[in-house]
């Protein structure tokens, strides 16, 4: 089983972005542990900060993998265009936040992508995306 994780826009400089809210650890350096975490799967990671090249590889990852956990960050509440990338594919994709988007500023409650998701997860840090990974494995399993 192949599986996209895709982050959004300002997720490249976690670690030092608002520790308070996102922690010390990028996620890069987050990355290998998950992947040891799955040594049965195969992750591949990509990280943009422009919404056009989040919904190509969207598109593109259609085709090549068997799902994607998203983290579409500040995009969630803002792109009608990821959103629509999202509900286009045939793939299921499940939607991450490392905080808890609920907790915060009023902006943030509403997700744009969450109805073409399968599921949210969301305010569990890092461990955010392993319970994504871990929630596409179990809907390619049932």
């Amino acid at each position: 089983m192949k599986i996209l994780i895709i982050n959004g826009p300002n997720l490249n400089i976690l670690g030092s972005r608002e520790v308070d809210v996102y922690g010390e650890k990028s996620f890069e350096g987050y990355l290998p542990i998950l992947k040891n975490l799955f040594t049965d799967l195969s992750i591949e990671y990509f990280q943009s900060n422009w919404e056009g090249e989040i919904i190509d590889k969207l598109h593109d990852a259609d085709k090549n993998y068997s799902g994607v956990v998203l983290n579409a960050a500040a995009y969630t509440h803002t792109s009608v265009a990821i959103a629509d990338a999202v509900k286009a594919i045939s793939i299921p994709v499940v939607e991450v936040h490392i905080s808890n988007i609920l907790q915060r500023e009023d902006f943030r409650h509403k997700s744009l992508i969450s109805p073409n998701c399968i599921g949210s997860i969301m305010g569990f840090g890092l461990y955010s995306y392993r319970l994504g990974v871990e929630s596409l494995r179990i809907v390619k399993e049932n």
